[in-house]
């Protein structure tokens, strides 16, 4: 994960093009010949960065899925979660910043799990339309608008700005929830839900430093 980690640092800082192994190595204080012990190139790095992001986004989609709570709090916990793993975690930003860079072979690997973690909301948001909790529309479109302001954040988010990612996550939380949300009583439900997603950053800063969940 450090190697992960310090690859994305450089991606971000250098850019894709212009990081080589040798500047991965260097910030992953490993020598250049160990890095490829492990990997056989950058695109390599820039892929498992991708796949790991997914598989912790999915890790919490599985287990919202399973909790005991509204659909509008497990909504807000889902993109709290989802916005640390792309602001807070170094290596998950650098993937969602830079997905065009893997290449075509490897793209194919992610699309799987993408979909899954696409049509794992996609179903949140439709079980929260029967249930009465968000106003009637199309469930596949809400998902893509969702997700699409999520991940560009990556595009104008600044660390050493203003905001942290925390209070970003907790205003899209807001926002996006309180847009779906088809009465006062739902939309009541969105500031019970904070303390569940603040308990979802504070998971997914536990994952940060002790690797991949396990459930």
């Amino acid at each position: 994960m450090e190697i992960l980690r310090a690859a994305g640092r450089e991606f971000r800082t250098r850019g894709f093009v212009d990081t080589g192994m040798r500047e991965i190595a260097a910030a992953a204080d490993i020598s250049p010949a160990n890095l490829y012990n492990y990997f056989h190139g950058k695109d390599e790095i820039l892929f498992f960065c991708q796949d790991s992001a997914l598989d912790r986004l999915i890790a919490n989609l599985e287990k919202i899925r399973r909790a005991k709570v509204s659909a509008a709090e497990k909504l807000r916990s889902l993109i709290a979660f989802h916005l640390h793993c792309v602001l807070d975690e170094v290596e998950g930003s650098a993937a969602h910043l830079l997905t065009n860079s893997i290449p075509s072979h490897l793209q194919k690997r992610l699309l799987i799990k993408r979909d899954r973690y696409e049509r794992g909301l996609r179903h949140l948001i439709a079980a929260g339309i029967r249930a009465g909790a968000f106003v009637f529309t199309d469930p596949a479109l809400a998902t893509r608008a969702i997700l699409g302001a999520l991940n560009s954040t990556v595009l104008w988010f600044n660390p050493q700005g203003p905001l942290s990612p925390d209070a970003v996550a907790e205003n899209f939380a807001n926002y996006l929830v309180r847009g779906l949300c088809g009465s006062r009583a739902s939309a009541r439900e969105v500031h019970r839900g904070r303390s569940l997603a603040r308990s979802a950053i504070t998971l997914s800063k536990k994952f940060t430093k002790t690797g991949d969940p396990q459930w």
